[in-house]
Parts: C-alpha cells; structure tokens; sequence
C-alpha cells in the first residue's frame, strides 16, 4: 500500500526522477541520527541534464523556476532513496539552500528558488515549510541553472 506522501504525488500527478548517482567523490546524501542532509541536486531528469545556462540571460525567473523545481524533485527522489521508499519517514524539511547560476546584476534569487520551496510545501504540506537561503553564483557545476540542498528532519 502507498503511503500518505506517495498517494500526494499521485494526486498531483509528479512524478520523480531516479535518484541520481553522484558526479564526483562524495555520497548523494547522509542519514546522521534523524537527520538527512542530501547534497546539492541538480537539473538532471532521468541522467539527463536540462536548463544549462543563466537564469536572467538564457532563462527568465519562471523557467528558473522551473528548474528549481526539478532540483527539488531530485531532492525527494534522494530522500526516497535514503528512507527505503518510505517518503512518510519525512518528519520535517529543514533548510533549504538554493544556488542560481546567474548574471552579477540578477537580483531574484529568491524567486527563482521558490520553484523548489513551492514544491516541497505542495508535496509535504506544513511539513515541507523550511528555513532557506536563495543565492546567486558566477557559474554552478556543469552549466546547470540551478543547484538546491536540503537538510530534513526524519521520523
């Protein structure tokens, strides 16, 4: 049977990526205690990269948006991963950090990281709102728009 998280996925009709592999020496996410910390996520989709590029130069806000959105997606995928497929093991998202790969005059981080935080908030409700950092940077790996982490409380 389907737990309550799964069943709100269904509802909303997301689907979630394959929890992605890690590009380098690192582990895609850690379980300390009742704590998870997943790495940062990226824009992959099923192994493949979308939104390479700069928000406010190839992107608009709402495709960055959009992009934001997919890294919160691989967030879950992780936390999926990490929990057995048990996504009601989920007491709490956290903290949420979100990088914007962007132009220096580009001021809307933030809007561009509430495509990850609306989804969070969608999926788990109260439990999914966060603490967050929205910030811009110079470049993200491999070109990505956008680079989101999380840290979540489990049962």
């Amino acid at each position: 049977m389907a737990g309550k998280i799964e069943a709100r996925l269904k509802d909303l009709k997301i689907e979630l990526p394959k929890a992605a592999a890690p590009a380098a020496n690192y582990v895609p996410y850690v379980v300390a205690g009742k704590t998870l910390y997943v790495a940062g996520q990226v824009t992959f989709w099923n192994g493949e990269l979308k939104f390479l590029g700069k928000v406010g130069r190839e992107y608009s806000i709402e495709q960055g948006q959009q992009a934001a959105r997919l890294c919160a997606l691989n967030i879950i995928a992780q936390a999926k991963a990490a929990c057995e497929g048990d996504l009601d093991r989920v007491k709490r998202i956290c903290k949420v950090g979100g990088f914007v790969n962007c132009p220096p005059d580009f001021t809307d981080h933030p809007k561009v990281v509430n495509g990850a935080s609306d989804l969070l908030v969608e999926v788990f409700g109260d439990a999914g709102k966060h603490a967050r950092f929205a910030v811009g940077a110079g470049s993200l790996p491999l070109n990505v728009a956008v680079e989101v982490d999380a840290i979540i409380e489990l049962a």
